[in-house]
């Protein structure tokens, strides 16, 4: 007993040191495959500041950095990717490894390198090999390992370099779930309906493809497609801790803002570009801020904390940013099963077989069979058919965001455009400047040349819906310095008007317009912008969507109701009374109501979201003037049951509140809990807000947005500003844990150091890095 209690002393003073002084106190290691001495500078907001002699050095410590404040992560994310889950947390975990197995990149390795670059694969080759110095580091000097290892009983894996491009299920979700939603209105014979839920534009009408029966397609279809993409979810239980793999999962809000103003209208003389992608908010955040310096290389932004380079940032010349451009990238085919094959081309085909053998923490081996057909993994089968997915982002050079190795090293406009060649997925809207003061703006991404249908509902397997290759990426809209000296994208239909539709069909799934028209309503009114004209829009709470529809309600029979909103004019801030009735009035009331009334009761369509055009069009009819009346006494009595009885004190922020929570928070004891825990905070806006904070399921919690903000006056780099919540580091011992999410919260950024001065002026600490002997 002595002993044990001796043990556990050692572990509690051990913990403690490393929780006062961090995992990240400066030091000196010498590291294996490190070519010259190198160093990483943090500064005050947990920033690393690389600085490398040699081009590929720089990578290696990009990959040791990203392990040394992200481990946990990109550990879980890489086991997640790999299918490799149950090795380390046992056989709950089967059904998701074998979800992710079936969307591996399994083709060709050399045309997957050849596709990014010509030194893609060195690249990853150094990232890999940083990574897994810093492994090894934990191997003799156990408190550098975060401490969610050692919670849940195990250790982090090493690394090769194939295993940063061949995870594609972070490419997942795009247009799949609609195309089988489709299917569904068209078996019951409502695929009119569709489109007041879902708008496509520009106007198109779909048609059930020649020789689909809608009806075959199983409830349960995209099961294993939903899984692929799930995150890891943890509980306790009476096995140890355990997936829930079957809780439900939400698509995540992939969305984002991005503009670039020219040098003419703005009051530094310079461009002034900003970027705010959306994702589901995370802790740690999805996305991680890096420098690096190196021979050949000097760029400074985010990226994926699993992946080498930059996607959203700048170098010594150009600034580039990113937002998702939603075009169609995959499609579901439907085969009619014949003997062991399927039906194809007037012959029967068989499926390729895969065994891989599932390595499974406390039991035995499993061996999985992946079924395969010529269009790509199966996921579903029923007694007569058999369903695949076919995608653009299976095929050499689309693993995700990749591609930015080589478009964050160009130079000027040509070299950043004919780097977006080698960028395949995701499909994104990219704004660019320069410090010459040219912008300019070019959408990138794969989708292929489908001839004879749209890709909006699944198609017969039999070989009458094949690709015919895929569109040249100058088929895709293309802006250099444009005459109104600005431009701006947020997800919506962004087309020319005379973009030739059905020659090209390259997808008809966009967001909503509302963030868009804002950032061109604002960029539009302003001559003289400045760098806090784009912080303020980045914060913006207004919306344009609450604002015509404020204009479309007639004298309501709720008179307490049009006196709340009678003088709003839309902005949804932390302390607005009208916010927060809207709010709880179009998400619970008004709209389950207009979408009952749109499909006569005949489909049970509540937990879908009805279109926001939708909703406006039917504010004009006498009838949705009527559920207006109707629903707003409904919402007036469900506030008043949350929020009081007196409107005056109501507030939207007390409702919409941001809980930014670690996976593992719930199981931990006491002190860690503590260390994990954030503060909750009071948020404004909507997911059609360019201060986007979407909120989905029974309550009004923010899940989606902006945890990442940068704004660059091009040119005048230390200047550039920046936000990553809720912190740098994912390690809760850590002071860059939660250092960031007060600021972000309250609508502040901190300075996104470039230059070597200002760096070495706001130092915290510096790691050096040795080759070993």
């Amino acid at each position: 007993m002595k002993k044990l209690l001796c043990i556990l002393l050692v572990g509690l003073i051990q913990f403690s040191r490393a929780s006062e002084q961090g995992i990240d106190v400066g030091a000196s290691y010498e590291v294996k495959g490190l070519v010259k001495p190198a160093e990483i500078i943090v500064d005050k907001w947990g920033v690393p500041h690389i600085y490398a002699q040699t081009h590929y050095d720089a990578f290696y410590v990009q990959g040791f950095n990203a392990a040394r404040d992200r481990l946990w992560q990109i550990d879980l994310w890489r086991k997640r990717g790999l299918g490799q889950l149950s090795e380390s947390f046992g056989s709950d975990y089967l059904e998701q490894d074998k979800a992710a197995r079936l969307f591996l990149y399994r083709k060709d390795m050399y045309s997957e390198w050849l596709a990014y670059g010509n030194d893609a694969k060195q690249i990853a080759v150094s990232f890999t090999a940083g990574i897994n110095a810093y492994v090894d580091l934990t191997e003799t000097q156990p408190q550098l390992l975060p401490p969610e290892f050692k919670m849940l009983g195990y250790k982090p894996s090493r690394w090769v370099p194939a295993d940063v491009v061949r995870i594609r299920s972070n490419g997942l979700w795009r247009n799949l779930n609609n195309e089988v939603w489709r299917a569904k209105l068209a078996c019951a014979g409502q695929l009119d309906l569709a489109a007041r839920w879902k708008r496509l534009e520009p106007t198109w009408q779909t048609t059930v493809p020649v020789g689909l029966d809608p009806c075959v397609i199983p409830e349960d279809v995209l099961h294993l497609y939903t899984l692929a993409k799930a995150p890891v979810s943890f509980s306790a239980s009476t096995s140890g801790m355990a997936v829930l793999s079957d809780q439900p999962h939400i698509a995540p809000a992939l969305g984002s803002n991005n503009w670039v103003v020219a040098p003419e209208r703005t009051t530094t003389g310079r461009p002034i570009l900003a970027d705010d992608p959306h994702r589901g908010h995370a802790v740690p955040s999805l996305r991680y801020i890096a420098h690096l310096e190196a021979p050949g290389i000097n760029v400074i932004g985010a990226g994926e904390p699993a992946l080498p380079g930059i996607s959203i940032g700048h170098n010594e010349r150009i600034a580039f940013g990113l937002t998702i451009f939603p075009i169609d990238q995959e499609d579901l085919y439907v085969y009619e099963k014949r003997d062991n094959g399927y039906a194809y081309g007037g012959d029967i085909e068989p499926f390729l077989l895969v065994d891989e053998i599932i390595a499974v923490s406390g039991a035995d081996d499993e061996t999985v069979s992946l079924k395969f057909t010529r269009h790509g993994p199966v996921i579903a089968e029923t007694s007569s058919h058999a369903f695949s997915v076919r995608a653009a982002w299976l095929e050499p050079g689309m693993s995700p965001y990749f591609g930015s190795v080589e478009y964050m090293r160009a130079q000027n406009f040509r070299e950043f455009i004919g780097a977006l060649n080698r960028w395949g997925a995701p499909s994104e809207n990219q704004v660019y400047a320069d410090i010459d003061g040219n912008i300019g703006y070019k959408p990138a991404g794969r989708f292929p040349v489908r001839l004879n249908w749209d890709g909006l509902l699944p198609v017969p397997g039999n070989g009458t819906y094949e690709w015919d290759g895929y569109f040249d990426m100058d088929v895709l809209p293309e802006e250099y310095n444009p005459e109104r000296g600005f431009t701006g994208t947020a997800n919506s239909m962004n087309l020319p008007e005379d973009y030739p539709i059905d020659k090209y069909r390259i997808g008809f799934e966009w967001s909503a317009p509302w963030r868009y028209k804002r950032v061109w309503e604002v960029l539009a009114a302003d001559d003289r912008h400045s760098l806090q004209d784009s912080l303020d829009l980045q914060r913006d709470y207004h919306s344009v969507f609450t604002r015509n529809m404020l204009a479309t309600l007639l004298d309501t029979n709720h008179l307490a109701s049009h006196e709340l909103f009678k003088n709003w004019d839309g902005n949804h801030e932390i302390d607005s009374s009208a916010a927060a009735l809207w709010n709880v009035w179009y998400r619970r009331h008004l709209t389950p109501a207009l979408a009952q009334s749109l499909s006569d009761g005949q489909l049970n369509v509540t937990n879908m979201s009805l279109d926001s055009m939708t909703v406006l069009e039917q504010l004009g009819t006498h009838e949705g003037q009527q559920i207006v009346s109707d629903t707003l006494a409904d919402a007036w009595e469900e506030t008043t049951a949350l929020l009081g009885p007196n409107p005056k004190k109501w507030e939207w922020g007390t409702l919409h509140q941001i809980k930014f929570l670690h996976p593992l928070h719930g199981l931990a004891k006491a002190e860690l809990q503590n260390r994990m825990a954030l503060a909750p905070y009071p948020r404004g806006g909507t997911g059609n807000t360019t201060n986007n904070t979407g909120f989905y399921g029974d309550n009004f919690d923010v899940q989606s947005g902006a945890s990442f903000r940068m704004v660059v006056d091009v040119g005048n780099w230390d200047a550039a500003l920046a936000t990553n919540a809720p912190g740098q580091s994912g390690d809760p011992r850590s002071r860059f844990y939660g250092n960031l999410l007060e600021n972000w919260a309250t609508e502040k950024h901190f300075p996104l150091l470039f230059s070597r001065k200002a760096v070495n002026e706001n130092a915290v600490f510096k790691i050096t890095l040795l080759p070993q002997e």
